[in-house]
């Protein structure tokens, strides 16, 4: 016999679980189906353990601060399996918080793996259950590169079931989590080194951005080997790691080596054709702008999606479809322009609106001006550690609205949410000039920036 529900959502990451209990705040029947822990990759292997990792690795900067600020810290030791401990006891803590806050909107949560079986119905530990409204929100996994040796590397996944600090550590990859896992284990003890199959980090953020972060990662001891894509890894007799690199050269003498190339949808056991989806050849889910798929009545959030990849935006999703569904609210959607991003490197990086090469190309570079500072923000001014800070604002048409803002620096990640609401409300920079500085900030310098030059065709 089939259960048949008003809402049935396969995935307990952030936007399955906002999804559900939204809807279920609302009084609809609905089911949320998970086959890990509740929580999905933010909460587990993401974002919260990630930024769990980060605050240690700022800990580890402020000690070594502290003597040129008068402290006498005196000799100190870091102890990683403290640290993760208490960190996975957060998560746990975590992963229960979920199942209350189901509970309480009445969500039923079923554990196991689902399979389509028709094109509104699953079925899961034998059971089936069929809604009026299905949504796909499984997210993404780590993907490990098809070359000879792939297995002797970990993932991001993987570092976080580290019992130990590595002693030399590769990062293989150019994107966001390689940025920050490198950070991170730089900060706390390891000799890093990030492989870079072509010139630069963080290729589709601002140059301001990833040109700061690449010189600080090079003054701060880490090793950037650039245009190396690899072809294979080898594991000796003594454990010892080796990359083998297409040039022909080989970089060994790592105990670790993490995979960080990318993310892919995890819809591959979904057997969504038992829908009539056709996923694309990555196994990306298309929707329109109400995350409706091609069939009627099944829709998607989040990173299956193929769109912007984070949390708050699948949460952000996954509530407004509830709303529109059982809120009466018909017109209800996520706008996908301007949405601010942090990158937890070191330094953090906020970012929201075009980079100065987007906003050229849909523009002209003619009608652009950019604002740019770049200084040493006071907290270094007479540190031995030196920390850059440097920020840019792309603004448009003759009334200047800002439409990229960019930050690179400490304090960075959390400057940003005010100026993504000023952002996003059209802000122009008269209106930012017009605003008192708050003294002495770094954030004080994105409203008394005065001089601009032409946007670089």
């Amino acid at each position: 016999m089939t259960k048949h529900l008003d809402l049935l959502t396969i995935g307990g990451g952030s936007g399955g679980v906002a999804v559900s209990n939204r809807a279920g705040s609302y009084g609809a029947r609905c089911l949320l189906i998970e086959r890990g822990r509740l929580g999905g990759t933010c909460v587990n292997v993401g974002c919260v353990p990630k930024k769990v990792m980060w605050n240690g690795a700022q800990i580890a900067g402020a000690l070594e601060d502290a003597a040129d600020y008068g402290f006498r810290v005196g000799a100190h030791e870091f102890d990683w399996a403290t640290l993760k401990r208490n960190r996975d006891e957060h998560v746990r803590d975590l992963n229960k918080h979920y199942a209350r806050y189901l509970a309480s909107n009445k969500v039923e949560v079923v554990a196991g793996a689902a399979r389509f079986v028709g094109p509104k119905t699953v079925e899961v530990g034998g059971e089936r259950y069929s809604a009026n409204h299905v949504v796909v929100a499984t997210g993404g996994h780590p993907i490990v590169p098809d070359v000879p040796g792939a297995r002797y590397g970990i993932t991001s996944d993987g570092f976080f079931e580290l019992e130990r600090s590595p002693r030399k550590v590769a990062i293989v990859g150019a994107g966001y989590i390689a940025a920050e896992l490198a950070g991170v284990l730089h900060a706390l003890g390891s000799e890093v080194t990030i492989v870079l199959r072509r010139e630069r980090l963080l290729g589709t953020f601002d140059p301001l951005l990833r040109e700061t972060l690449m010189e600080q990662m090079r003054g701060d001891g880490i090793e950037l080997v650039t245009s190396t894509p690899i072809i294979g890894l080898e594991k000796d007799h003594h454990g010892h790691l080796t990359l083998l690199c297409g040039s022909g050269t080989r970089l060994g003498g790592f105990d670790t080596v993490i995979w960080a190339i990318g993310r892919a949808p995890s819809t591959r056991d979904l057997d969504l054709p038992a829908t009539g989806l056709a996923p694309d050849e990555l196994g990306f889910v298309s929707t329109d702008e109400y995350q409706q798929t091609a069939v009627p009545g099944i829709y998607a959030i989040g990173d299956v999606t193929g769109r912007v990849a984070l949390t708050p935006v699948a949460i952000a999703a996954g509530r407004r479809l509830a709303d529109r569904l059982f809120g009466g609210m018909p017109d209800r959607r996520l706008s996908y322009d301007d949405i601010p991003t942090v990158i937890f490197s070191h330094p953090p990086i906020g970012t929201v609106g075009l980079t100065e090469p987007e906003a050229a190309e849909r523009f002209g570079a003619d009608s652009l001006k950019v604002y740019q500072a770049r200084f040493t923000p006071m907290y270094h001014a007479f540190t031995t550690r030196k920390v850059a800070t440097a920020i840019k604002l792309v603004v448009a048409g003759p009334e200047e609205r800002v439409i990229g803002c960019h930050i690179i620096g400490p304090g960075a990640d959390e400057m940003l949410q005010g100026f993504a609401v000023a952002v996003k409300m059209r802000a122009t920079k008269r209106d930012f000039d017009d605003t008192v500085a708050i003294h002495p900030t770094v954030a004080e310098e994105l409203v008394t920036m005065r001089t601009a030059r032409p946007a670089a065709v």
